[in-house]
Order: structure tokens, then C-alpha cells, then sequence
């Protein structure tokens, strides 16, 4: 029997880039997705292969699964609601479709053994919200993971993270998997409920199963429309309705931003060199100020619109979160290829032909309601 992929979320964003490379390297790839209305209008994108078998279905569905996983020999399962915010006052409906959703692929192999012994092996998103807030080092105590902010030190404009035995600033470093989780949103609670799902399935049904903690991806095909997205769509989509991008606290916060392709090719290295259960970061290393992302934009994009640094916090945010990707680097031979300006600019060319509208105010409003400052 030939490789025959499964591809859930096929039609989004990290899943459409992964569908593309893995028909270059010659994989049969099956698309599961049901067209998500937030981000699709519940219409395929014209970027889809039209070559790949395409299986219009919800993951909730138990059928749905049974017909998706019939001949398939691998899973790379992306199919998820993502939304820190949005996931924070729709609670039932994430953890439904993220938790159920993938309960419902193990419920269906479980029950089917003459489908699960045809599984080789098994991809699985996850996330690096798990973390909550990062990792720093004390040049008095050395390395440790601190709690997250409290809203009396972020209401002072004390936007850094301190030792907690002398009080010094700390110096952020990369995260490692070890790392505890920390899921400050409703969202990572779902992401890790995942990947536990999966751990615990891939060794009960012996499936080498990979657990990808994906940092903060961006690129081609990420939705200008959705305002619960990633914040390079955001920002751009902002500057391109000649409104200002809104940037928290001091804006010198940090985040680790990987482009789509390389994320792509993290799943591929996985499905031809992952050989055990295990949990991997996928991110760059190098860590980007929110401010410095909103100036790149302007400068790339060549006008005058600045971006706003509001001075104030957002409940649940954290001060510095970025990969460290030793292990990835070591075991399956992951290298980020794209630069961060060679990555926006990609984003910034396809964003060109493609509508963006600005929802921010909108989902901004509805955070506010639930922080009670509206």
C-alpha cells in the first residue's frame, strides 16, 4: 500500500501549505474539513489543490471519521477552532470542537482495528499557548518559570517579569518542552487537552505519534478577515484600511514568529523521520517585539501610519514567549529556512489580491465586555 496522507484543516492556513508540500513529495493526500464560516464563508479556497480528494465533513461527526480514515496510512490532524480571545467567552464551543473533535479520531480507531493497525503514524497540532508565559533566567538564581503577571504589578506599567527570591528583572530564554503548561486561555486548555489525548492514544495503540507545539505562525493564506488570528494578518490588515495598529503595554513584548512554509516542512520532516511518541517545539528561536512587527509592516508597506502603543495590558497576555528548538533541530533535522522580513513580505504580496477587512474594534469590544471594561 502507497502513503496515503490525511490531512484535517486541509483547506487552512498551516493545513493547505502542508496539503502543497507533501504532493510535491509525492504523498497521496486526503482533506478532511468542513469549511469553517469564521474563516472560509464556508467556501473551498481557490488555493486548494484541486487535484487532492476532498472530504467536506466536521470532525465531530463519528461517520465522518470512519469515511476520512478509510485506506489512510498517516494523519497529520490540524483541525481545530483557534482563537485565544474568542475562546475565552465561547468556551463549550472550542472545547467541543477541539477536544470532542479529536476524541472522536481516537474513538474511531479504538473501535476499528482493522483501520488503526493501517495507521503508521500520527501528526498532531498543538500549541504554544500551553506554555502561558515564558522562560527567563535571573542573573542572581539562574533559570525558572514564573507565574503569570498579576494585574496589580501590570496596572503600575510594570511590564517585566522578576525574579521571584530578589526581585531583579529577568532575562527571557527559549522554552523548552519540559516546561510545565500553564493554559491562561480556554483555548491552550483545549490545545493541551489535545495533545494529552494523543499521547495517551499513540501509546495505546502503539502509532508513533508526533505532537507539534507550533509558536506564532504567519504567512500566505492567513485570514485578513478573522481578528482572532495571528498578528502580522491583524497588523496588516489594519494598515491596509489606513487604520493604526494597536500595540499593548510597551510593545517591547516578544514573540517567536515562524513562517507557514516552514511549518509545512516541520510536518513533512515528522512524517518521514518521527520513529517515537514524543513533543516537539516548532518555532525559529529568535524572538521579535510586537512593536518592531508593527514597524516592519509600515516600513515594508511604505506609509505614514504609525503604530499606537496603548500602555495597557490585556488580561491572560504574557511578556516573552519564544522556542528553544534544540530538540526538533537534533531529532528530525528541523531548520527554519525563511527570515522574518522574507516571510512578511510573502504575506504582505498575497495580501495584496485579497480582501481584508477590519474586525479588530469588533473583537476588541467583546474582550472588554468580558474583562468587565467595557
Amino acid at each position: 500500500m502507497g502513503e496515503r496522507v490525511l490531512v484535517t484543516g486541509g483547506a487552512g492556513f498551516i493545513g493547505s501549505h502542508t496539503v502543497d508540500l507533501l504532493m510535491k513529495n509525492g504523498f497521496d493526500v486526503r482533506i478532511l474539513d468542513n469549511l469553517e464560516n469564521q474563516i472560509h464563508s464556508n467556501k473551498k479556497p481557490d488555493y486548494v489543490n484541486p487535484s487532492v480528494e476532498f472530504l467536506l465533513g466536521d470532525i465531530l461527526d463519528i461517520d465522518v471519521w470512519h469515511k476520512a480514515l478509510k485506506g489512510t496510512t498517516s494523519i497529520i490532524h490540524l483541525a481545530a477552532l483557534t482563537g485565544i480571545g474568542q475562546s475565552m467567552y465561547q468556551p463549550s464551543r472550542y472545547s467541543l470542537t477541539n477536544v470532542v473533535g479529536t476524541a472522536k479520531l481516537y474513538e474511531a480507531l479504538v473501535n476499528n482495528p482493522e483501520i488503526s493497525r493501517n495507521i503508521r503514524r500520527i501528526i498532531v497540532a498543538s500549541s504554544k499557548t500551553v506554555y502561558g508565559e515564558g522562560s527567563y533566567k535571573c542573573i542572581n538564581h539562574g533559570p525558572f518559570h514564573p507565574k503569570p503577571r498579576l494585574d496589580e504589578q501590570l496596572q503600575n506599567q510594570d511590564w517585566d517579569v522578576h525574579c521571584p527570591l530578589c526581585g531583579e528583572n529577568a532575562q527571557p530564554i527559549g522554552i523548552k518542552e519540559e516546561k510545565p503548561a500553564q493554559n491562561l486561555s480556554i483555548y491552550a486548555l483545549s490545545k493541551f487537552s489535545t495533545e494529552t489525548l494523543a499521547l495517551i492514544y499513540g501509546n495505546l495503540l502503539g502509532i508513533p505519534t508526533t505532537v507539534f507545539r507550533y509558536f506564532s505562525g504567519y504567512g500566505p493564506r492567513q485570514s485578513l478577515n478573522n481578528p482572532y488570528t495571528g498578528v502580522c494578518s491583524i497588523f496588516l490588515c489594519r494598515v491596509r484600511n489606513n487604520k493604526p495598529p494597536i500595540v499593548y503595554e510597551d510593545g517591547k513584548q516578544t514573540r517567536d514568529f515562524v513562517f507557514v512554509r516552514d511549518i509545512a516542512r516541520a510536518n513533512l520532516l515528522a512524517l518521514k523521520k518521527a520513529t517515537r511518541t514524543d513533543i516537539y517545539n516548532i518555532g525559529t528561536g529568535c524572538p521579535l517585539s510586537i512593536l518592531a512587527i508593527a514597524e516592519t509592516i509600515r516600513d515594508i508597506l511604505g506609509v505614514n501610519i504609525d503604530p499606537i502603543v496603548t500602555q495597557q495590558y490585556r488580561a491572560g497576555d504574557t511578556r516573552h514567549d519564544f522556542a528553544d528548538i534544540t530538540k526538533a533541530q537534533k531529532e528530525l533535522g528541523f531548520n527554519p529556512e525563511w527570515s522574518f522580513k522574507e516571510g512578511l513580505e510573502e504575506l504582505i504580496k498575497w495580501g495584496e489580491t485579497h480582501e481584508a477587512i477590519d474586525r479588530f474594534d469588533h473583537a476588541n469590544g467583546e474582550r472588554l465586555i468580558l474583562s468587565g471594561r467595557s
